[in-house]
């Protein structure tokens, strides 16, 4: 279970960068192309905006990897031992509830009603834009289970 985790560090690390080194190289182009071409890409344009939504998704999804997410950690702080185990566990299983019905289901669902939908500037399905939030919901499931799996086997919590 480890080494899977580690992959989809990596993948989703690396995608991170890969899609924001993309987007500094895009931006660029578009304002070279603006100012001393005067002549716009629509295309960079279009692919910036795109980059940038599968940028944060990616990048949240490595963070619930990492468990560095947002959270607000008052009520959570103030439990020790098995009460707090068990609190860490119902929250990975809302996570996990929240992940599959609205990134996996809901996911899937406006993917498909998008593939029938074009970009009018890309001329591809938007539903392959959509893509990602059922794998990202996926990969957020996974990274649920393991922290579950992880707080059984801490020491801290017996």
């Amino acid at each position: 279970m480890k080494s899977v985790k580690n992959v989809l560090d990596k993948i989703t690390s690396y995608a991170s960068i890969i899609i924001f080194i993309a987007m500094v190289l895009m931006v660029t182009f578009q304002v070279i192309a603006r100012y001393f071409f005067s002549s716009p890409s629509s295309v960079t344009e279009i692919l910036t905006r795109y980059a940038f939504v599968w940028l944060i998704i990616i990048s949240a999804t490595y963070m619930f990897g990492q468990r560095e997410h947002i959270n607000i950690s008052v009520i959570r702080d103030r439990f020790k031992g098995k009460a707090r185990l068990v609190l860490n566990i119902i929250i990975e299983c809302v996570t996990i509830l929240f992940s599959a019905l609205v990134m996996v289901y809901g996911g899937i669902t406006i993917t498909r009603m998008n593939f029938v939908q074009y970009d009018s500037i890309l001329h591809i399905p938007t539903g392959i834009i959509y893509s990602i939030i059922p794998i990202c919901g996926v990969i957020i499931i996974f990274y649920s289970i393991y922290n579950i799996w992880q707080d059984i086997k801490n020491p801290d919590y017996r």
